[in-house]
């Protein structure tokens, strides 16, 4: 057991002692190698703490030459120490460790000697028994520290200044102007003695109205992502540096492009602070430019970028003709930044021949342009009826396009170009033989024999012989005409004579006018100067005074002109119109030029109307007698229909009167025999009708129905041959016609009165529409399913009343109550008060029936 514990005492110290001189000899070695490499160490921070610091990039070259030649011979003789270090062996390693742990008589070496006269037992025993003495001395061991003697060699502590800046270069380099560690292997020339100065800004388009953002201000020096438009111009300019500076631009993908250099005067006899670049690109998308020298990024900014979406524009209502023809349209536009330009285009609702030869483009018609960021409707208002095209049938479509050269459409209609009204049938047949030729030259023989046609007898057609001549002028500068531009003077032509035909001196009076208000229109619109406003609203005054005139001297000549006027024309002075060109000036001058805009637009509208009233004078008078007419017509069938309703309604009320009477006697008789002096036939007849009398008169109200119905359907036919369209409504009206007149057959007249009221409210329903389809007519509107009509007046007067032009009123605002309303009401009344007489009624139902009664 003891010899057991002794072996692993012996055991255990060998293991620490093992430990102890590997220790030992580690620490001998770093005493040995550490002042030999440590020069070398020293050397290679002050390298890397003059290239973070950027050092190597201000010095000439001839000084960073010598530097590193230095430091690299320096470096070069640290290392020649290294060849005198030498390992520790394991007498010197124990007697370190002897000499740290003050162990006397060397007991480290007599456990590892050996005797010298091995083989003697004695000798061996004695020896065992002076280790086993020895070991028994040593205890625990520690390994001895190194002494590498640095700070007797630098008692001023001068390497830790070198790490201290080695540290302090390594958290410079990651700046701006922070070197790298190739920069002392690099050329470099004295312009970069100056570290680069750098400007950018980015420049949005000018129709965006945005300002200039400057990123590398005091105020963005923290923000690094910009949002902008789209199209912004990028400037970079770099003044000084090392002149390797290069802009790239990195988009989402990750694809890099170099930004294109615009001018450049570096050059090398210049210094740094003389030198500049300048880059320069287009931003379309979002990415991030990196300012770059070589290998290092300078800058960095992010970009969003706002793409400008393409302008929308749509109709606000359907194209509509003004009372002279001229083409109104109401539309809104919609763009990010405001529309550039927008007009109405049109292309012809016909398929052309191949050879088609038309000597017209088609209308130009630019729309006006609403205010920025404005999403009101705005309307356009233009005059073409002296064009070509007046009358074709054409698909008209609205255009608009940004200051990006985006464009937006909207849907597309069909409409008919607005014509001027011509009533002279001469002058009809010359404006269709000019539309004939001008949308296709080579029929011109066509217009030639229309020509031939209406000059073939004068003495019958034409009463001026200074029309026949114009004519027949006309007719020999076509035939002689044979290039495009010949053929439009003969379509001008004819437009001159169509015209003097029409209104004689008139016209030149209306087109100086609408000339004046197209000029004042487009100034305001394209922002002319105060004095070009001045000039033009003066123009349109003398116009607008002459126009005035003329017109007087024409009224005067036919008096009846003037109950065609509109009811504000009466009222119109001049006065008033020269207000309005004032206050039209005024508001240009001082920059609300949408609502001089808006009220020149007023003025063309009254001016309208004025001109309107002549063709209204000559084209209304026999219509309106046969629409009046037919009106009438209306209000006598709708007025026999509700007398035919109260006498079936009557009749109906007297049979079941009759029938609750017999059905009462029984019971008020005993043994249900008559009274004395009474014999059935007798009690029949008393205060009624007979059935026969009853049959005859169910008879006449039904021949009575039916009459009103065939008086119905002639009706509707009459309205067919005038161009209105009867409507679903008087089918209604006829078809519950014939359902009364079967039950009338049948003896029902309850049924009766039902069909008889809804044939009337069918009829007063059909009389609202054919009113509306009417007044369209008497003021030339288009209706239907043509697009385009001409707003109508209020139908109504000051008070609120439909005015007597406008007809009957069919019941629509009033309701005046028939014999059958008033003996329902009185109905009514009579169960009220019956049950208000009886004593079992409940008294909260009472207060309620008495409240209605009003008794309160």
């Amino acid at each position: 057991m003891a010899a057991g514990q002794q072996e692993e005492h012996e055991g255990g110290m060998a293991t620490r002692l093992m430990r102890t001189r590997a220790a030992t000899r580690a620490f001998i070695l770093v005493e040995r190698f550490w002042p030999r490499i440590l020069p070398f160490l020293l050397i290679v921070a002050l390298f890397l703490t003059i290239s973070w610091f950027g050092l190597f990039r201000l010095m000439p070259d001839a000084m960073r030459i010598a530097i590193m030649a230095v430091m690299a011979a320096l470096g070069a003789a640290s290392l020649l120490g290294l060849r005198y270090v030498q390992m520790p062996g394991y007498t010197e390693v124990d007697r370190r460790i002897e000499s740290a742990n003050r162990l006397a008589h060397t007991p480290l070496s007599a456990l590892s000697d050996r005797p010298s006269n091995a083989g003697d037992p004695m000798a061996e025993a004695l020896w065992r028994e002076h280790q086993e003495r020895m070991a028994s001395r040593i205890g625990p061991l520690e390994p001895d520290l190194p002494r590498t003697g640095i700070p007797a060699r630098d008692p001023f502590a001068l390497r830790a200044l070198v790490v201290l800046l080695l540290v302090t270069g390594f958290a410079y380099s990651f700046g701006p102007l922070g070197g790298r560690i190739v920069d002392g292997f690099q050329t470099h020339s004295a312009v970069n003695v100056v570290p680069p100065r750098i400007d950018a800004w980015v420049t949005p388009p000018a129709y965006t109205g945005r300002a200039p953002v400057f990123l590398t201000a005091r105020a963005n020096a923290d923000e690094t992502s910009f949002t902008i438009p789209a199209g912004s111009e990028l400037t970079l300019r770099v003044i000084g540096g090392s002149g390797a500076e290069i802009p790239v631009l990195q988009d989402g993908a990750g694809n890099e492009t170099p930004v294109e250099t615009v001018s450049d005067n570096a050059k090398p006899a210049q210094t740094a602070r003389q030198s500049w670049r300048q880059f320069r690109t287009v931003l379309r998308q979002d990415g991030v430019l990196q300012l770059r020298d070589g290998e290092t990024d300078i800058r960095s900014w992010t970009f969003l970028v706002t793409p400008d979406e393409p302008p929308t524009i749509r109709f606000s209502g359907e194209p509509r003709y003004a009372v002279n023809g001229t083409l109104e349209l109401v539309h809104e536009m919609e763009d990010d930044y405001g529309p550039a330009s927008a007009a109405a285009d049109f292309e012809r609702d016909e398929s052309l021949a191949a050879d088609t030869r038309p000597l017209y483009e088609a209308p130009d018609m630019p729309l006006s342009l609403p205010r920025r960021g404005s999403n009101k409707a705005s309307k356009t208002t233009r005059d073409l009826t002296e064009h070509p095209w007046a009358g074709t049938r054409v698909r008209l479509t609205l255009t608009v396009a940004d200051d990006a050269d985006q464009t937006g459409r909207s849907k597309t209609k069909i409409i008919t170009l607005p014509e001027r009204p011509f009533t002279n049938p001469l002058a009809k047949a010359l404006i269709e033989q000019r539309r004939i030729i001008a949308l296709d030259a080579n029929r011109k023989n066509r217009a030639l024999e229309l020509m031939d046609a209406i000059t073939l007898r004068p003495e019958d057609t034409i009463d001026n012989k200074s029309h026949y001549l114009a004519i027949m002028s006309a007719r020999t500068r076509l035939k002689t005409a044979h290039e495009d531009e010949d053929l439009r003077d003969v379509v001008d032509y004819l437009w001159e004579i169509a015209r003097g035909i029409e209104d004689g001196d008139l016209t030149e009076a209306e087109k100086r006018l609408r000339a004046a208000q197209e000029a004042l229109k487009r100034a305001l619109e394209e922002g002319a100067s105060d004095e070009e406003i001045e000039r033009l609203v003066a123009e349109l005054r003398e116009a607008m005074q002459e126009f005035l005139r003329e017109f007087a001297e024409r009224a005067q000549q036919n008096p009846s002109m003037s109950s065609q006027l509109p009811q504000d024309g009466r009222e119109l002075r001049e006065r008033d119109l020269d207000s309005m060109l004032d206050q039209i000036e005024q508001l240009a001058k001082s920059g609300s030029r949408d609502k001089a805009r808006e009220l020149l637009a007023q003025m063309e509208n009254m001016f309208n109307n004025l001109q309107a009233g002549r063709h209204q004078q000559q084209q209304g008078d026999g219509q309106q007698n046969q629409m009046r007419e037919q009106m009438n017509q209306l209000g006598e069938l709708m007025r026999r229909q509700q007398e035919l309703m109260n006498k079936t309604f009557r009749q109906n009320q007297q049979q079941r009167g009759q029938q609750q009477g017999r059905q009462q006697q029984p019971g008020d008789q005993q043994g249900g025999q008559p009274q004395d002096g009474q014999n059935p036939g007798q009690q029949e007849g008393q205060g009624g009708m007979t059935a026969e009398e009853f049959a005859e008169a169910l008879r006449r109200l039904q021949e009575g129905q039916g009459q009103l119905r065939s008086d119905l359907g002639e009706f509707t036919e009459g309205l067919e041959g005038m161009g209105i369209d009867p409507g679903q409504e008087f089918g209604d009206a006829g078809e519950a016609m014939g359902k009364a007149g079967d039950a009338l057959g049948e003896g029902d007249g309850g049924e009766a009165v039902g069909q008889q009221g809804r044939a009337l409210e069918a009829m007063r329903r059909g009389a609202e529409g054919m009113m509306q389809q009417m007044q369209q007519a008497m003021q030339g509107e288009n209706g239907g399913s043509e697009p385009g009509g001409r707003a109508n007046g209020s139908d109504l007067d000051p008070l609120g009343r439909p005015r007597a032009s406008s007809g009957p009123d069919f019941d629509r605002s009033v309701k005046v109550p028939d014999e059958i309303d008033v003996q329902r009401a009185r109905q009514i009344l009579e169960a009220i008060r019956k049950r208000l007489g009886e004593t079992l009624a409940p008294e909260l139902e009472k207060d309620y029936l008495e409240r209605l009664l009003d008794l309160q």
